[in-house]
């Protein structure tokens, strides 16, 4: 719209610009002609009427010509003297013969001139043509106009142009509109199958229409998320046959070393066997965190609007009994107006994430405090920290920390899992080294939903 009106405006000022200078000059040449042509027009006919038996045809003919004109017609004799004059009380037996064109007619010449009138106090147009009969000049008639209203004549004709030009303008900006919604009435319908898709509506499709280029996009997006659809449809039906086909041998692999633990045998042998017994536990994690992390992306849950205060205390409640059979004691901080927009779900799988973490490396008698804040959730400890480098690398999958290599076994994953579900509701998961030692762990959420 902003291109046809810049145009439009372009073309009105290119036309409406020199066809208004035209049309000044116009109408100036022809109230000067019209005058000219009056007057010579007068003195044609008054030359049989200047007796005075006369003198009431003369005067008609002035007051007439007068109302052609719209000015002002005076005839006068051979000496200047007013014979008839279109004003009102007219001015007869008045000399004249004092006025310049009076006097260049009565020298036989025509004259136009444009000069200042001490009598009216404005610019006047002034027209004179000799009455000539029988060869000799016996008399002058004068037509006066007055400037001020040749300029408003002028004037209406070029608002007059405005006033077109202002109406083309509105018509074309009514077109330019009609135009522009077609055009973007495609586009916004493919924005809002866009949103619906990345909401996770993998059924939703396009409508095919607009122009070649529009249909041509709209083709391919309905290509792009049908293949986004039957990739994520085979992604979970893989996930779905993985978790089936994993667990069911790792249970039976567990029982079966807890039968044979229970059948007696050595301390050697049970502290082994308990060992493998950890291993395929710590495998099923694995296999659990990885379905999780596969599903990332995929919102199933609907958003709430959480008292993080709340979620805290949830926290606390699962992890107590796990931080004191450690030695480690968990502390809440709460503060007022906490409130943030997720899943209850994922906002306590990501805290159970981090407090793990914190319990799992924090030394025996250390305290890790769970912080609640406006928009995000602090978890403190006084474990190892991370190393230098480490700081975007330890949300790589399967990748372990310094400490974690030093400290218990993990799977890698579950900081992976927190940033991720995290990020699927617009927050993040940000881990950083604490002062004093240990390592701070911070959750950020949305306040609004996004």
């Amino acid at each position: 719209m902003a291109a046809f009106t810049y145009v439009l405006l372009l073309a009105i000022v290119a036309l409406g610009v020199p066809l208004g200078l035209s049309l000044r000059a116009r109408v100036n040449d022809e109230v000067r002609s019209q005058a000219a042509g009056q007057a010579d027009l007068v003195a044609a006919t008054a030359a049989d009427l200047l007796t005075s038996a006369r003198r009431r045809e003369l005067q008609g003919l002035a007051t007439t010509s007068a109302d052609e004109v719209r000015g002002r017609v005076l005839v006068v004799d051979h000496t200047g003297t007013v014979l008839a004059d279109s004003a009102m009380p007219p001015e007869t037996g008045s000399s004249y013969a004092g006025r310049p064109e009076i006097a260049s007619a009565l020298r036989g010449r025509r004259v136009q001139v444009q000069r200042s009138s001490s009598t009216l106090g404005e610019q006047i147009l002034a027209t004179a043509a000799p009455v000539i009969r029988n060869g000799a000049t016996v008399g002058a008639v004068r037509v006066t106009q007055s400037v001020a209203a040749v300029s408003s004549a002028v004037r209406r004709v070029e608002i007059g142009l405005a006033v077109i030009g202002a109406i083309v303008l509105a018509v074309g900006l009514a077109v330019a509109a009609v135009i522009a919604a077609r055009i973007a009435r495609p586009l916004g319908n493919l924005e809002r199958v866009a949103r619906r898709v990345a909401g996770g509506e993998l059924t939703a499709r396009a409508n095919i229409e607009g122009s070649r280029e529009q249909r041509s996009l709209g083709v391919s997006f309905n290509e792009m998320t049908g293949r986004v659809e039957r990739l994520l449809r085979s992604q979970r039906e893989f996930v779905a046959d993985a978790s089936h086909q994993l667990r069911t041998p790792l249970t039976g692999l567990r029982l079966r070393i807890e039968e044979a633990r229970a059948a007696g045998v050595s301390p050697a042998a049970a502290s082994e066997l308990d060992a493998g017994v950890a291993e395929v536990d710590r495998l099923a994690q694995i296999v659990d965190e990885l379905i999780i992390l596969s599903r990332a992306g995929e919102r199933e849950l609907p958003g709430d609007r959480l008292d993080l205060n709340t979620t805290v205390g949830r926290a606390l409640r699962r992890w107590s009994a796990a931080a004191a059979k450690k030695g480690i004691k968990l502390e809440a901080e709460q503060a007022p107006d906490a409130s943030v927009w997720c899943a209850s779900a994922d906002a306590d799988r990501v805290l159970d994430v981090l407090i793990e973490n914190a319990v799992r490396y924090g030394p025996e008698g250390s305290t890790v405090t769970v912080a609640s804040a406006p928009g995000r959730i602090r978890v403190s400890d006084r474990g190892p920290g991370i190393g230098v480098h480490e700081g975007d690398a330890v949300f790589e999958r399967f990748h372990r920390g310094s400490a974690g290599r030093r400290g218990p076994a993990g799977s890698g994953l579950g900081l992976s899992i927190a940033r991720e579900l995290a990020r699927e509701w617009g927050g993040e998961v940000t881990l950083e080294n604490r002062d004093g030692g240990g390592a701070v762990a911070t959750l950020a959420l949305p306040s609004v939903e996004p």
